[in-house]
This record gives structure tokens, C-alpha cells and sequence, in this order.
């Protein structure tokens, strides 16, 4: 069964349960949110859509977007997760590899990409956008018509009242193995990479995630993440999504507010909604982490904040999600060194130099342009403890002194729960003189670095004391999930002279 087909029928079976609460607070209920993903489905086939046409989608989360992507994927085509802030190199190359016949995206976008002034204004704040409205693309746009999108686009509005929406069964479903969402990834403007999910693989990953995390109707689940929220749905529960560019009081405010039973967050995120709200409400029964390692500091004041919550941390890649979950508490209580990941939700397998490989029914099918995948070189570096997988690293981050192989992500974790220090990093810089990396900690914080100089040798191997300790007001980040960046933190931690 496929995950539309899937969310179609939970829909057909509540349709009075309010389905979505968007930014604004307003509500959509099952049976609204099924009549309008098969009216744009209906809408799309009768415009031309053919199995198979990618869609590149610029819409930021929201109800339309929610209700057009999933359309999208009820008619056979593939949604193209576009950012039309990579730069136009990027844009173009990504674009030239995915070979989308259709381009969908906010009203507001279309007009910041073509008229001068909005142009102008986005260039100077350091946003090149490709000019959308000139893709040799069938348009879709939501919002209202404004200047700059193009006359023959096709209005979301329009798709939601201009046609039938009547359920034609599951004989017209698209095949669960074609792809259904194209994302990219990594690479450059040279090779760029994406990766391409289907029907199956996204179904069998809502289903490891609702095997973990018990979802059902009277559940509300508090994120902006589409993979958290379509096991909301297909479980019956009831999806909160908060305001773009919510600030993290207005998040925790309507954790409480909308009466959430479960969330997820960035750790970074995490923590400065903790900065502006120390308690969690009494409803949370889980809360989430991912998308990056989350600090022992953070996890204790999300066990303080919610005594009464499940805090999760997930590890999980975008090829292959949810892989590992794992509690605060027995990431705490780890104590061998590395991250504990938990015990593996998908098939793992441990190469001889220690590199993790996944595999399983929710494994993406490959790379756009690439032979199929059957097994995933993660390029993370693990070791088996008991039933539980233990992250020591990543092959990339691996720093050389001498005979001795330094592993920063087995010391990170450590790191992090001495008093004072919050986030912990570890990269190797040039060294002029040796040739060598110097090897550089990076910390945030109040810890001072001869305070982290006498405290070290207990606590890390010898060969992995830094060279250098450096305080920062915060580490570089970068992308939505706010991921460490490994290559800014370099340059930040470069000596003075070696950047005069």
C-alpha cells in the first residue's frame, strides 16, 4: 500500500479530527486535507502531469505546501526539494540533473526573483535567487497572483475548486517503487548529489518511526518536519506545525498552547528554547533530537525540562531514516567513550576499517543519475557494543598525529559533560612549521582553557589532547538542521598570523 493511499484512507476513517494546525493557528480536518490533496491530483492529471514529471518545489512548510506535495505524489509525479538560496551555480546544476518538467513555488518568490527592487534587496543581503518565472517549466504557484509570476501558471487555488475531487480507488495509485521525492544532499556545482526516495522506502521509514514512537488520534505532534509529520497523520494524530521563523518562545509557548504530546528538535535548537522557556509543558510525553549529535548538556536540561517526557535522541541519514534511537539516559549513562546511538532499527553492517553500512526497507533507491543502492556506506565510523552501535567518528574528520588515528566524535561527547562546557569540537588546522595538523578543541561555554588543560588528561587518551583550546561564543553551523560546520570552524580557529 502506498503512503498516499495510506493517508487517504486514515482520512476517509476521521474525516471530523482536525488533521493539521498551521503557523497561524488555523485548522484543516481529515476530511478537508483528502479532498484537496485529491483535487490538486485531479487537478495536475487534467493539466497535464504524467507519471514520472519532477516538480521542483520551492515552498516553505505550511499547509499548502503540505496539501501540493502530497498532491504531487497522488498524481505520479516527484517532488524536487529545491533551495533556491544554494546560489545560482548550484541551482543550475542541481537543476540540469534533476530535469524537472514542472516548477512549483510561493508567489512571493516568483516576485523576489524577477522585480528589480525585491532583487536588489535579497542581493545585498546576500541571497542570489535564480530567476524562476524564465524555466522552460509548467508553473504551479501558491498565494496570491503578484507581479512576476507567470501569466500561464497554475494557481493552487485554482487546482483545490476548479475540479473533481472524487476518489478514483487504489487501482489508480502510482507504483510504490517509482520515486516519489528527490533531495539533495552534498556535491558541487560539478557533481551535485540528491537522493531519491519512493513511496515504499518513505512508508517503511513511518512505520520504524511509529514502531518506536507510539502516534495515534488525540496525539499532538509539535515540528516542522514532513518526516515527523506524515507519521502524524497516517497515525490519526494531529500534526502542529509552528510559524516559519517561529523564535524559540513562541515555539515553546505553543508547545503548551496546542497541548503537544510530542516534538522534535535541532540540539541546538533545543537549547535555546530551554534559554527561553526552562520548563517544558506537563502533555510532552517525547521529545525528540536530530539531524545532529546532541551535547551531554543539552540532554540533561531536556531531562530537567521534561522529568516527565521521553527525551529520544535519532540518528538517522537522509538515505536511510530513522537508523538508531536512543534515550537520554542511556547516552548519559555511556560512558566507554564514542555516542551511543542505541540499538539499530535497519540491517548494519561493520567493515573491517570500521565503517558503518545500512541497509533495509527504507533505504532510499540511489542517487539521481546512479545505478540503484543496495547497501549505504554511511562514512561514519562505529563499533559494536553489545546490541547498541557506538559512534567514534567520521572516516572525512579523521585526524593523523603520528601513528595515532584521532577519531574526534569518540572524544566530542565526553567532552561535553565537564561543568562549563556546552558544545565540544574537535579539527586539525595546518601546522607551518611540522606539516603536520595541529589539533584544535574548540568549546563553548564558561570553562577556560587551562581549567580544560588540567582536566583533560583524566578524561581522554594522551595522543588525543589538544594542542590548542579555544573558546568561542558559538560554533559555526550551517543548513536548517543547523549542522556543525567542520570547514568554518577551521578557519575560525586559525592562528592569527595565519590569516593576517
Amino acid at each position: 500500500m502506498t503512503l498516499i493511499r495510506r493517508l487517504l484512507d486514515q482520512a476517509a476513517r476521521t474525516p471530523s479530527a482536525v488533521a493539521l494546525v498551521a503557523g497561524d493557528g488555523t485548522e484543516m480536518t481529515y476530511g478537508e486535507l483528502r479532498h484537496r490533496i485529491l483535487a490538486v491530483r485531479h487537478g495536475l492529471r487534467a493539466n497535464g502531469m504524467r507519471a514520472g514529471d519532477g516538480v521542483l518545489f520551492s515552498v516553505r512548510p505550511s499547509r499548502d505546501s503540505l496539501v501540493l506535495a502530497l498532491g504531487v505524489v497522488a498524481a505520479g509525479g516527484v517532488v524536487v526539494f529545491a533551495d533556491p538560496g544554494a546560489g545560482p551555480e548550484m541551482f543550475a546544476a542541481r537543476l540540469r540533473l534533476a530535469s524537472p518538467r514542472w516548477s512549483a513555488a510561493e508567489s512571493v518568490l516568483y516576485a523576489a526573483s524577477r522585480l528589480r527592487p525585491v532583487r536588489a534587496l535579497a542581493r545585498r543581503r546576500g541571497l542570489l535567487l535564480p530567476d524562476l518565472a524564465d524555466l522552460p517549466l509548467r508553473h504551479i504557484h501558491t498565494g496570491p497572483r503578484l507581479p512576476g509570476v507567470p501569466r500561464d501558471s497554475l494557481s493552487l487555488h485554482s487546482l483545490l475548486t476548479g475540479h473533481d475531487a472524487s476518489d478514483p480507488g487504489p487501482e489508480a495509485d502510482p507504483d510504490p517503487d517509482a520515486p516519489a521525492a528527490v533531495i539533495f544532499t552534498s556535491g558541487t556545482t560539478a557533481k551535485p548529489r540528491a537522493v531519491v526516495h519512493t513511496q515504499a522506502s518513505l512508508v517503511a521509514a513511518l512505520d520504524l518511526f511509529r514502531e518506536r514512537l507510539p502516534l495515534g488520534p488525540g496525539d499532538v505532534v509539535h515540528t516542522d518536519q514532513l518526516m515527523l509529520g506524515l507519521p502524524t497523520l497516517v497515525s490519526g494524530a494531529r500534526w502542529s506545525m509552528p510559524p516559519l521563523s517561529a523564535s524559540p518562545k513562541r515555539f515553546a509557548l505553543q508547545l503548551r498552547e496546542r497541548g503537544a504530546t510530542h516534538t522534535f528538535c535541532v540540539p541546538v535548537h533545543l537549547a535555546e528554547v530551554l534559554d527561553a522557556e526552562p520548563l517544558l509543558p506537563k502533555s510532552l510525553r517525547y521529545v525528540l533530537l536530530g539531524a545532529a549529535p546532541a551535547p551531554a548538556g543539552v540532554l540533561r536540561r531536556a531531562i530537567e525540562a521534561a522529568p516527565h517526557a521521553e527525551v529520544l535522541s535519532v540518528y538517522a541519514m537522509t538515505e536511510i531514516l530513522p537508523v538508531a534511537i536512543a534515550s537520554a539516559q542511556e547516552k548519559l549513562a555511556h560512558t566507554s567513550g564514542g555516542d551511543n546511538l542505541g540499538t539499530p532499527l535497519v540491517h548494519t553492517r561493520v567493515a573491517s576499517d570500521g565503517e558503518l553500512w545500512l541497509s533495509g526497507p527504507n533505504l532510499c533507491r540511489g542517487y539521481l543519475g546512479e545505478p540503484p543502492l543496495t547497501e549505504l556506506p554511511t562514512g561514519d565510523l562505529v563499533r559494536r557494543e553489545s546490541d547498541r552501535l557506538v559512534l567514534i567518528g567520521r572516516k572525512k574528520d579523521m585526524l593523523i598525529r603520528g601513528k595515532f588515528n584521532l577519531y574526534p566524535g569518540l572524544y566530542e561527547p565526553a567532552i561535553t559533560t565537564l561543568d562549563g562546557v556546552d558544545e565540544a569540537a574537535i579539527v586539525g588546522v595546518p601546522d607551518p612549521e611540522t606539516g603536520d595538523e595541529e589539533v584544535v578543541l574548540a568549546v563553548t561555554g564558561t570553562a577556560t582553557p587551562d581549567e580544560l588543560r588540567r582536566r583533560l588528561p583524566q578524561l581522554i587518551d594522551h595522543d588525543a589532547l589538544p594542542d590548542r583550546i579555544v573558546v568561542l561564543p558559538s560554533l559555526p553551523r550551517s543548513g536548517r538542521t543547523r549542522k556543525l560546520d567542520r570547514d568554518r570552524l577551521r578557519e575560525a580557529v586559525l592562528p592569527r598570523e595565519a590569516v593576517r
